[in-house]
């Protein structure tokens, strides 16, 4: 009742449930910003006319790669892979266990609807964006992350009482665990605020999914994010080199760690006990320095990737059944689309599990099936070509993911590349080489598309549009 006098008073409510915050301004087609309607559509939404606008779209990504480009979907489900080790992720699965968050939180934050200045969306989008500083002693920055969850820090500031309480009731969660685990001696520096509520969340409810809604909830956001195995253990990957070598976890593959951070514990050796907490960490070194910036300085791979596989705490191949709803949205969605990033350490690891290769040969639904192409080559894809990466793609969907193999006869269905691939969509200026007359031959068709100035193009919104806007033409 307070509520609705203050309404008629003319005041704003003193609380902010999820249905009384402004998020965006809303266009009619002739471009007039009016109030909220079914039939408007957000102001950063452009207005083609064309089917491609009606299109809805499955994107398998990582977290930096794939947020460049977010702007250019209006409807669209992402698959984010949980097997990242990299910064602030590397410290909570390496205390933790679980899944990693880092790539969902990434891709969660960006998709925050954008607000009006007053908005209390602001404040919470700074929160859990925010990182300790990487630069200072661990003592230092777990001064202020003791600040921060107290509810003493300056970032509060603007949200919320409920909002606030709720917040910081997961963060206390998260600080209870890691003092449970006080012996692991948990890192602080380089930490992420939101991947710590993501993880206090998820271990809070047992759920990934359950954590994705609550951070969704309380950002007020529509976005569809699917984690590729939604599981409680610790999701840890592998390369097989072509030398017969090996190389465990998403860092060792994409980015080596070249410092460890100063530390006198023994908390990485593993043991028995860790092996039944969490599928303990065996694999699971501390990088918690690791920033997207310094991800393609590294030193070059041994010898060349052939596959990339899920492994358990003992090292051993495993083969995770990939999540449910994942394999749905397949079936649903008219677009899939494989997005620009690291081939080896965030498409591949969506791809690598049994029923994903059938779901995207055999829907009904899906009429595109397109590779945005990196402009340059990483670490994981040096000396490809993009005929390379359409084979890597479909020589990982054909493999088998099965222990033991049912049917007739151990049969395994092959599928042909264009079960898989489509269209191929590259930049004008790419430093990765195309053979346009070989990759239709493969049944891919190729497109081109304008990628900005500089001597290094790149993938945004408005190229990603134009390139998808080719392709639906085209079918």
């Amino acid at each position: 009742m307070a509520f609705l006098h203050a309404k008629h008073r003319g005041l704003d409510s003193p609380g902010s449930s999820v249905f009384d915050l402004p998020t965006q301004q809303y266009v009619t087609r002739d471009q007039t910003p009016v109030g909220r309607d079914e039939n408007r559509l957000p102001l950063d939404v452009q207005v083609h006319g064309t089917e491609e606008d009606e299109a809805s779209y499955v994107i398998i990504s990582g977290g930096t790669g794939g947020n460049a480009i977010c702007a250019a979907f209006k409807n669209a489900s992402y698959v984010l892979p949980v097997s990242d080790d990299g910064g602030s992720s590397s410290e909570i699965v390496r205390v933790l266990g679980g899944p990693s968050v880092g790539d969902i939180r990434s891709r969660l934050v960006r998709l925050i609807p954008p607000a009006q200045p007053a908005s209390p969306l602001n404040p919470i989008r700074k929160l859990l964006e925010y990182r300790l500083p990487a630069n200072c002693t661990d003592r230092e920055a777990r001064d202020q992350w003791r600040e921060i969850v107290e509810g003493r820090s300056i970032l509060w500031s603007g949200i919320p009482h409920d909002r606030k309480e709720t917040l910081r009731g997961f963060l206390v969660h998260f600080e209870s665990e890691i003092l449970r685990r006080a012996h692991k001696n948990f890192d602080f520096r380089n930490g992420s605020i939101g991947n710590f509520f993501l993880a206090a969340a998820q271990d809070f409810f047992r759920s990934l999914p359950a954590a994705i809604f609550l951070f969704s909830s309380i950002t007020n956001s529509q976005a569809s994010i699917l984690p590729t195995v939604v599981t409680n253990h610790t999701v840890t990957i592998a390369a097989e080199l072509e030398d017969g070598g090996r190389l465990v976890g998403q860092c060792e593959i994409s980015h080596p760690i070249s410092q460890q951070p100063d530390s006198s514990d023994d908390s990485d050796v593993f043991s028995a006990t860790d092996a039944m907490e969490g599928m303990g960490n065996p694999v699971v070194s501390r990088n918690v320095m690791f920033e997207s910036t310094s991800k393609n300085t590294g030193s070059t791979l041994p010898s060349p990737i052939t596959r990339v596989f899920y492994i358990n705490a003992y090292g051993m191949e495993v083969h995770p059944s990939p999540n449910p709803d994942y394999i749905a949205c397949l079936s649903k969605n008219e677009v899939l689309v494989y997005s620009c990033g690291s081939l080896w350490t965030s498409i591949i690891p969506c791809l690598a599990m049994g029923g994903v290769a059938a779901a995207i040969a055999r829907s009904p639904t899906l009429r595109a099936k397109v590779l945005l192409l990196n402009s340059v080559n990483d670490r994981e894809t040096e000396g490809y070509s993009a005929t390379d990466y359409i084979l890597a793609i479909t020589k990982t969907l054909n493999s088998t993911y099965e222990s033991h193999p049912f049917g007739l006869g151990g049969v395994n269905t092959t599928y042909p590349i264009s079960a898989f691939i489509t269209d191929l969509v590259y930049l004008k200026g790419t430093k990765v080489g195309v053979d346009i007359e070989g990759i239709t031959r493969l049944g891919v068709r190729c497109s081109e598309v304008d990628g900005g100035t500089g001597d290094v193009p790149k993938f945004d919104a408005k190229g990603v549009r134009r390139g998808l806007q080719k392709v639906l033409e085209q079918r």
